[in-house]
């Protein structure tokens, strides 16, 4: 009997003490981790193609791009439009690709990827990721290097889908340190932005999820007194998880999955997405990074699981 590839690509496991990661050669995302035989993530099995970018890395701009279209030291540039109904560019160009081994101990694993010019963005990146298991939980890093000869705009974010074995993210508990938040149109493009004083978007204290609606951005996050800031998620049997980042995360995306196309995984899991820039920084320049020639940008965030 031949064999099949799995539809991720090779698999990568980490595994220390009762934890165990799951990350893949398609687009270096994370697939599963375990702690104690408990999923953290809502993720997807071996046999399946990775849907609703669950555990995804985006690279070279998370969220949005309104009409993929996008101006840059003067000269006007198209992206293929990804999310075509909505006529946007989304998550942007390494979420299919290969990502080569270049490092692996079990407990460590460093992932490679060169994004060559192409239509809609001619710049090169050299890209790396790296996962590390710690006694703490799974950390996360992820490096771009301009190695073209201009200058490139450049952003990156992740798309994690949380759980604590909750039906439903309706009973979870969640806090945001964000002061302001981005209110979209119908296509998911921000409109503006404003306070979450008064709001329903003010979780700057653990607050109950229940039938709340949730595709939002957040920023002008609190930081936490080590630096950096973190999102915290409270089940109701007192198991918690903090997604931890460094400060090259300003926003984070908050998604409660009532849009996704199969209805029996919509609200399973809870998207916590850190992003170094807003959505649609292409045409904003909200966040977005000028990466120069050689200059190199790093961005880190961690999953901290914790039991009552």
């Amino acid at each position: 009997m031949p064999l099949t590839a799995p539809p991720s690509g090779k698999q990568f496991v980490l595994e220390l003490g009762r934890q165990t990661a799951v990350v893949t050669e398609v687009g270096g995302g994370v697939r599963s981790y375990t702690v104690a035989g408990h999923e953290v993530l809502d993720g997807y099995a071996l046999h399946e193609m990775c849907s609703d970018a669950r555990g995804q890395v985006f690279v070279p701009w998370p969220n949005r791009v309104s009409d993929g279209r996008y101006r840059f030291h003067g000269v006007d540039h198209q992206l293929p439009l990804s999310e075509p109904a909505a006529h946007n560019a989304i998550h942007g160009l390494t979420r299919w690709s290969s990502w080569q081994l270049v490092h692996s101990n079990h407990q460590t694993l460093r992932l490679a990827h060169l994004l060559h010019p192409q239509p809609g963005y001619p710049f090169a990146l050299r890209c790396e990721l790296a996962y590390r298991l710690g006694s703490a939980g799974l950390a996360v890093e992820i490096r771009a290097t301009n190695v073209g000869a201009t200058a490139c705009p450049y952003a990156t974010g992740a798309h994690p889908y949380l759980t604590l074995g909750t039906t439903t993210v309706d009973d979870l508990a969640v806090r945001v340190p964000a002061d302001t938040y981005y209110p979209t149109d119908d296509r998911g493009i921000p409109t503006g932005r404003r306070a979450v004083q008064g709001s329903g978007y003010d979780l700057r204290r653990p607050e109950r999820l229940g039938d709340r609606v949730l595709d939002t951005a957040f920023t002008d996050l609190a930081p936490d007194p080590g630096g950096g800031s973190s999102v915290l998620v409270c089940a109701p049997d007192g198991r918690e998880l903090q997604l931890l980042m460094d400060d090259a995360f300003r926003y984070v995306e908050i998604f409660t999955g009532d849009s996704l196309p199969d209805p029996r995984r919509r609200r399973r899991g809870l998207g916590v997405e850190p992003m170094t820039a807003a959505p649609d920084a292409f045409s904003t320049g909200d966040g977005l990074v000028v990466l120069e020639p050689g200059a190199t940008h790093t961005a880190s965030w961690e999953l901290r699981p914790a039991s009552p």
